[in-house]
């Protein structure tokens, strides 16, 4: 039987603990280029501990190596947090930045040719950009306009008042929507009736625009940018820009055409609007006369008297 006596202080037993994790780290630091406790890694690449924490139970940072009780960081983790704030940067979320980076562990392609892929897809599929005019700049496109039509253009948000300066100026986001409102004004389309009508078209076209993108990522290598690769893809979108723009143009217009031979043959073109009686061209301060009554009604009222 052993002697107790020989058996080491619950003291020593945490010491020899402690010295064993520190054994283990320093056995970790021989092995390995470098590695970190999670304190180190926040000290070194500027994200909280909690942070990192963070990132891990959301899948976008691997987890840690595990030595005895230390989780030990390498070089990879810096790197990956060095992405992460990156792809944060330009406006990924962190579940999009999880699915981007996970096939790129399991040898997809490089994150530098998803990034380059990314920069071209989001560029303006139109030259237009904003401008500034002043008060005088509108109602000159508009030949001189009408009475209240600076105040329907900024209501409806196709010019935004900047200062309170003399003369004013206003910023106008889309230059050819103010062009087409101006051209619409002309043919007797009033600002309101032609904000419904664009607010309409945006809504649908949304909806389609999301519908497309989804369906052209479906097929990526399989009908769409050959093999899917992602310059492949690439040129495939930049040939949906100018041909997808003509097709739209020329399916609208084969929709409007249907839409209005069916609104003609349904009998509604030619049914006649409510003429404006003669009462709304009154002034105000003019009051309708009140009717007689009829003589059947008098009558009536004769007879209620005499009983």
């Amino acid at each position: 039987m052993a002697d107790r006596s020989s058996r080491p202080a619950p003291a020593d037993d945490a010491a020899r603990a402690s010295s064993g994790d520190d054994q283990a780290i320093g056995g970790a630091r021989e092995t390995d280029e470098v590695v970190y406790t999670i304190d180190e890694l926040a000290g070194i690449t500027g994200v909280p501990s909690r942070t990192i924490r963070f990132y891990q139970s959301k899948g976008t940072l691997p987890s840690p190596r595990r030595q005895g009780r230390v989780a030990l960081y390498g070089p990879d983790h810096v790197e990956r947090l060095r992405i992460i704030a990156e792809l944060q940067d330009r406006g990924l979320r962190l579940d999009a930045i999880r699915d981007v980076l996970a096939p790129l562990e399991w040898g997809g392609d490089s994150l530098q040719s998803w990034l380059g892929v990314g920069e071209r897809l989001q560029s303006p599929w139109s030259d237009e950009r904003p401008m500034m005019l002043t008060r005088d700049e509108i109602l000159e496109r508009f030949q001189g306009g009408r009475p209240g039509l600076i105040a329907d253009l900024e209501r409806s948000g196709i010019i935004r008042r900047q200062t309170d300066s003399i003369p004013a100026s206003y910023l106008v986001p889309s230059p050819g929507l103010l062009d087409i409102g101006m051209r619409l004004e002309k043919a007797g389309i009033d600002v309101e009736t032609a904000i419904g009508a664009a607010s309409l078209m945006r809504t649908h076209m949304s909806k389609l625009s999301d519908e497309l993108v989804s369906y052209f990522a479906n097929r990526a290598g399989k009908g769409f940018g050959r093999d899917g690769a992602p310059e492949d893809v690439v040129v495939a979108y930049e040939a949906v820009r100018p041909i997808g723009v003509d097709a739209l143009r020329i399916i609208f217009a084969q929709e409007i055409e249907r839409s209005l031979r069916e609104f003609v043959e349904s009998g509604r073109a030619v049914m006649q609007r409510p003429r404006r009686s003669s009462s709304s061209s009154r002034s105000p301060k003019s009051k309708a006369k009140p009717e007689k009554p009829s003589s059947r009604s008098s009558s009536r009222k004769d007879k209620a008297r005499t009983t």
